[in-house]
């Protein structure tokens, strides 16, 4: 089967009140319109044409890098004028599916059901049924049940608004009946547009036949006008997610306070409490615990750590068995080995913290290499920046930094070495030996105590 998608993204969406292009507003942490053609991709189809008109180059910056084409609708016509767009750059023997971007959760067997359905030169729409059908076009049926034509509400009768079936407005058709239908639509309506809806009732008269669909859940079919309908649908959608991970043997505190917005793979026995967000792509191991008010971005946590309250761990690998927080932050680049520990207000960046080591408070790491069963004591820093250039600190085996330490780069501390609290340590120090750097200090027996004027 021949596919192209064309998906309708030219609206500005005045009701979200916002700069940004309406299908760019993100769900589970990316826009709208990249669910849209996540899923269309996955029916591989030979093209996909994005309708553009408010914030063209906005949207194009987004589509273009997924493969997607951008054709322009300089004047929103209606949505039977911004498919035609599109339509000279459709293979005529192709089947078209026509999605919208603000309607973010189609799934993609849903669209394959009705490309499916297409190929037999029928006009397949998905519809829905609502306990409250304000605002939406009906579908309207014969005695004998068959689909007739869709009336927008604004040209709806006081008896067709008492319909429940509406119309989504995504389907799927041939492309060499959508280039008959499409030149033939007027806009003879309350709103004075070029109605894509129009196409059904031409179907009729042509003796094609209408096939329909309906989804699982209402949700799955729910447009987005503004933000009020945007946060009931992430909650939805962050519901349906949660359920799914119990149900994979994810014990979650409370599935109303979490958020997914990527791709989680987990092991068994994993709890993760409440206010936790997930983004990106994030691999937990067996007997993971993740700890309340935590965001963990493209990482992975291996089999039995710990990540208590209030933690940051941003693209870092952790191994097993690790201590991480509460209030710990792990930056880009951080690797922590079997059984490391860094802990309350430490931060790490572009840092590998070996087997056993520990950094339990107060301490900041970056571009730091520290070897096994170290010792990092509470207010240690590496200075690892100048101002211009970075410069990399390596703490052997078995040291031991005492707190308070400032650790100047370029730095080598040696196997064993130890650095006495509040040093600042600016040359290499040989294994086993002592470093000590800190003004000499003085009791001065007399002196006065200031005196209040």
């Amino acid at each position: 089967m021949l596919l192209e998608v064309i998906i309708l993204a030219a609206g500005k969406g005045t009701r979200m009140r916002s700069d940004l292009p309406k299908v760019l507003h993100p769900l589970a942490g990316k826009p709208m319109l990249v669910h849209v053609i996540e899923q269309a991709q996955t029916l591989q189809p030979s093209r996909t044409h994005v309708i553009v008109g408010h914030g063209a180059d906005q949207v194009a910056a987004v589509v273009q890098p997924m493969g997607a084409e951008c054709v322009t609708q300089t004047q929103q016509l209606g949505t039977g004028h911004a498919v035609a767009q599109a339509m000279p750059g459709v293979d005529d023997n192709a089947i078209v599916l026509v999605l919208y971007g603000d309607v973010p959760l189609v799934p993609a067997a849903l669209m394959q059901q009705l490309a499916d359905q297409a190929v037999h030169n029928q006009l397949a729409i998905l519809t829905v049924t609502l306990k409250d059908s304000n605002g939406y076009g009906r579908i309207l049926r014969n005695e004998a049940g068959h689909i007739q034509a869709i009336v927008e509400q604004k040209d709806a009768t006081t008896e067709q608004l008492e319909i429940k079936e509406i119309n989504t407005g995504i389907l799927a058709a041939k492309a060499s009946l959508l280039n008959g239908w499409l030149p033939r639509i007027r806009n003879h309506n309350a709103q004075g547009e070029i109605y894509l809806t129009d196409i059904v009732a031409m179907a009729v008269a042509d003796g094609i036949s209408i096939d329909h669909f309906q989804p699982h859940f209402p949700q799955q079919t729910q447009g987005v006008n503004d933000r009020v309908q945007l946060a009931e649908l992430e909650r939805w959608h962050q519901r349906q997610q949660a359920q799914q991970l119990l149900r994979d043997g994810i014990q979650l505190a409370d599935p109303e306070r979490f958020d997914l917005r990527g791709q989680l793979t987990a092991g068994t026995d994993i709890f993760i409490d409440i206010n936790v967000i997930i983004e990106g792509q994030v691999s937990l191991g067996d007997g993971v615990f993740i700890g309340p008010n935590c965001h963990i971005k493209d990482a992975y946590i291996g089999a039995g750590t710990k990540v208590l309250a209030n933690s940051v761990i941003d693209q870092a690998q952790v191994a097993a068995n690790c201590n991480i927080g509460p209030f710990a932050r792990l930056r880009p680049g951080t690797i922590l080995q079997d059984h490391a520990k860094v802990g309350n207000f430490v931060e790490t960046k572009n840092t590998t913290l070996g087997q056993g080591s520990k950094a339990n408070h107060f301490t900041y790491l970056g571009d730091t290499l520290v070897g096994e069963n170290v010792n990092i004591g509470a207010g240690t820093i590496t200075c690892n920046y100048d101002g211009v250039n970075k410069f990399k600190t390596h703490i052997n085996d078995g040291a031991f930094i005492g707190s308070n330490s400032s650790l100047v780069a370029p730095l080598n501390i040696g196997i064993g070495a130890t650095i006495g609290a509040g040093s600042t340590i600016t040359k290499d120090v040989p294994a086993d030996n002592l470093a000590i750097a800190r003004g000499k200090q003085r009791n001065l027996a007399t002196w006065a105590k200031p005196v209040k004027t």
